[in-house]
């Protein structure tokens, strides 16, 4: 095991961040959002979104723990660059930015929800 396996980001899991549960928790809240229950669909969407951020913030630390160990078990002592911190923030951030986008799309979708239940003279 050498020092170079703890260094930089896991970009892939970023990106698979970055997408899949701001889609997940869109298809969660949606059909919510559908039955004028704005709320209720927000907060299934932004359990979707922040579980995702969780699991990958563990799977991180599951993943640094495993090579520091193996580091130390070979001998050697290294530390993760960037920090494990850092490495959770950028998860946190990116579920804390996707909860705002599903916030601010379900007020888009309850201002057409209420439109469309008025008369159009009346629009």
């Amino acid at each position: 095991m050498t020092p170079s396996i703890v260094n930089g980001l896991s970009w892939g899991w970023i990106a698979l961040m970055a997408t899949v549960p701001f889609l997940l928790g869109l298809l969660v809240a949606f059909p919510i959002w559908r039955t004028k229950q704005m709320i209720l669909g927000n907060l299934a969407g932004t359990t979707v979104i922040f579980g995702a951020a969780l699991a990958l913030i563990l799977r991180e630390s599951v993943e640094l723990d495993r090579a520091t160990r193996g580091c130390l078990d070979a001998g050697l002592t290294c530390w993760p660059d960037p920090g494990a911190f850092a490495r959770y923030v950028i998860y946190g951030s990116i579920g804390l930015i996707e909860v705002f986008a599903l916030f601010t799309l379900s007020l888009r979708v309850e201002e057409n929800v209420r439109r469309r239940d008025h008369a159009p003279e009346w629009r």
